[in-house]
């Protein structure tokens, strides 16, 4: 099978400290990729090894075949990079932005004007193609600068968090211009800290943590790899959810960890009759809770497992 991302223990250490150790990537033509992890994972280190910006410590890597270290003036001929900020003129429209990046590219004054106008109106953004960028929202910024990035035709796409910091309108109408990228036959590799962006988005999703991909896979098979449900309680106020945390671990077994609003526990169960114990020695102690819930892991509990697994071997 031919790869247009490969990468095999790619290494990267800054003043002693391994920001990357040992990464494995092989992602197909035409693929959608996303390399899921928290800040501080390795995902940008990565994704700036791949495109050239660093110089991998060790392992290799190939774009499209191509060494990102023998080959780097050929692997930037082949990919386009797009960041958390869009590299954009605000004092001119978009329609001139767009016109000026073809130009750059080698189009001619005739080929820019009908790319520029068709990008715009592939990218929604017809109606504002004559309007400074300036008075753009983040995530009009953010689709243009999709559009300029495919004007050189890549093979390869990078996007670095493209939708940090946008509301959520914008990041689902930067999801659809995106889907039009790999629609056109574009690979794509989105490094993303947004578990429902990869799960509606990718073709396959990687997770990092610590320097290293600790799993892959479609979106459904990550899922399954948990093999069972997720048990989610909503407690009361006055409940210590850390101490129900611990309480399931004694009694149970179980790894399970606190939401960000600090009234929900989640635990991952083999099986209903497990959840029903949990459920049980939580009346047995009068704790007070809101409701609960039995039901298919999301993302964000395959992460979690993953995450503690790999953090219990790290202090074996």
């Amino acid at each position: 099978m031919k790869y247009a991302i490969e990468a095999k223990g790619l290494r990267k250490s800054f003043r002693g400290h391994e920001a990357v150790r040992g990464v494995d990537l092989a992602i197909r033509q035409g693929e959608l990729f996303a390399l899921l992890g928290p800040n501080g994972a390795g995902k940008t280190t990565t994704l700036h090894m791949l495109t050239t910006l660093l110089r991998p410590d060790g392992g290799t890597a190939y774009i499209c075949g191509s060494d990102v270290v023998a080959d780097a003036a050929d692997v930037r001929r082949r990919i386009s990079v797009t960041g958390q900020y869009a590299a954009l003129d605000e004092s001119l429209t978009g329609r001139q932005n767009l016109r000026l990046f073809a130009g750059l590219h080698g189009f001619s004054h005739k080929e820019a004007v009908v790319l520029a106008s068709e990008l715009l109106e592939s990218f929604g953004l017809g109606d504002a193609g004559d309007r400074t960028v300036g008075t753009y929202s983040g995530g009009m910024r953010r689709r243009l600068d999709l559009a300029a990035g495919i004007l050189s035709q890549p093979e390869v796409m990078f996007l670095d968090e493209p939708t940090t910091g946008l509301d959520p309108q914008s990041r689902r109408e930067l999801w659809e211009a995106i889907r039009l990228l790999v629609k056109k036959g574009t690979t794509v590799l989105l490094t993303t800290q947004y578990l429902e962006e990869a799960d509606q988005l990718a073709d396959r999703i990687g997770f990092i943590a610590d320097g290293r991909v600790i799993a892959t896979g479609t979106p459904e098979q990550l899922k399954a790899s948990t093999g069972g449900k997720t048990l989610t309680i909503r407690l009361s106020a006055e409940t210590d959810p850390y101490e129900i945390c611990r309480l399931f671990a004694d009694e149970h077994g179980l790894s399970a960890h606190t939401d960000e609003d600090g009234v929900t526990v989640k635990a991952a169960v083999r099986e209903a009759s497990l959840a029903h114990a949990a459920i049980g020695t939580l009346m047995e102690h009068q704790t007070a809770i809101k409701d609960f819930a039995l039901s298919d892991p999301s993302l964000d509990d395959v992460f979690f497992a993953l995450t503690a697994t790999t953090g219990k071997e790290a202090t074996r």
